[in-house]
């Protein structure tokens, strides 16, 4: 039985703007399309405001050190940069794997994936909402590895029907996150690599609180369990706008002592994720997708001056 519920009116009406947008900006240059979606993502800030202010604050907690005219020009390029990946998400999905490949400017680290594979294992990788995370993906998929990409199903079904057909027409092979324990052990003997974003986390999802920016931010804890019983190595990958409009993709290993302790081996896989992410964060922090409120659930003890900004 599908999961999926009716679409409602709204439902229809957001859908039907998304594949006429999407029409539109297939009619133009690649270039030229991008920045036109761009620009519409700045109109978000300035003037409609949407989230304008949850960006702002978030930025300016995170870096401190920025004057007012630094976070306002972060967080306006941030709505540009999400513009930009809307456009190029849908776009992408008309190419093959040749013409993915042909938007990245380079790639590092996915020798480590081919590796795990030739040992007869898939690898764990963890993300988060910066650069373009289904570029990543995709990217990963064109040059030969499988990867499975574990998703929430979304409000919307005609856009999760969308999003889905997308990121199969791409190469990636769609898991909903109900489905992730059941599926990720089989996917892992096959040499698969098994990808996930968690720099977001709901109310009724097993979490711990990790460092970020120096404030605590709630993080899934269900990917680094499923590495710790399995026994398979933990990664990163990021893949980075460049300035020529092109991608870079970075895999990293995310590499933890195994004690034997699972709880305290988890926190240290998730330490060392929200580490690395905010590492690549302060590389490209326009990139980064500051409109979600990241420190919004925290611990009741958490200081004043460390608390959600927003």
């Amino acid at each position: 039985m599908s999961d999926r519920k009716a679409p409602s009116i709204g439902d229809r009406a957001q859908y039907a703007v998304l594949r006429g947008l999407t029409a539109v900006l297939g009619l133009l240059p690649w270039r030229v399309a991008v920045e036109f979606a761009g620009w519409i993502g700045t109109l978000f800030y300035w003037p409609l405001g949407v989230r304008r202010r949850v960006a702002e604050r978030q930025i300016a907690a995170a870096f401190p050190e920025y004057s007012s005219r630094e976070v306002e020009r972060v967080a306006r390029e941030s709505f540009r940069h999400l513009g930009r990946v809307a456009a190029e998400s849908a776009l992408f999905s008309r190419l093959d794997g040749a013409g993915i490949l042909e938007h990245m400017e380079g790639t590092d680290g996915l020798e480590l994936f081919e590796r795990q594979r030739e040992a007869g294992r898939g690898a764990i990788v963890l993300t988060g909402h910066l650069g373009n995370w289904e570029l990543g993906g995709a990217a990963t998929a064109a040059s030969g590895q499988p990867i499975d990409v574990v998703v929430r199903l979304m409000g919307n079904p005609l856009f999760d029907g969308y999003l889905t057909r997308t990121r199969s027409r791409l190469g990636m092979i769609v898991v909903r996150d109900r489905d992730a324990v059941r599926h990720t052990a089989r996917a892992l003997k096959d040499g698969h690599v098994i990808a996930f974003l968690i720099d977001q986390s709901g109310l009724h999802i097993a979490s711990s609180f990790v460092n970020f920016f120096g404030r605590p931010a709630k993080t899934p804890r269900g990917p680094a369990v499923l590495a710790i019983r399995l026994d398979v190595p933990v990664f990163f990958g990021v893949s980075l706008r460049q300035p020529d409009g092109r991608y870079h993709l970075h895999i990293r290993e995310l590499v933890t002592e195994r004690t034997g302790d699972t709880d305290r081996d988890v926190e240290a896989i998730l330490n060392e994720y929200s580490r690395t992410l905010e590492s690549f964060v302060r590389q490209a922090p326009e990139q980064y997708f500051w409109q979600h409120r990241r420190w919004k659930r925290q611990p009741a003890d958490t200081p004043p001056e460390l608390r959600d900004p927003v």
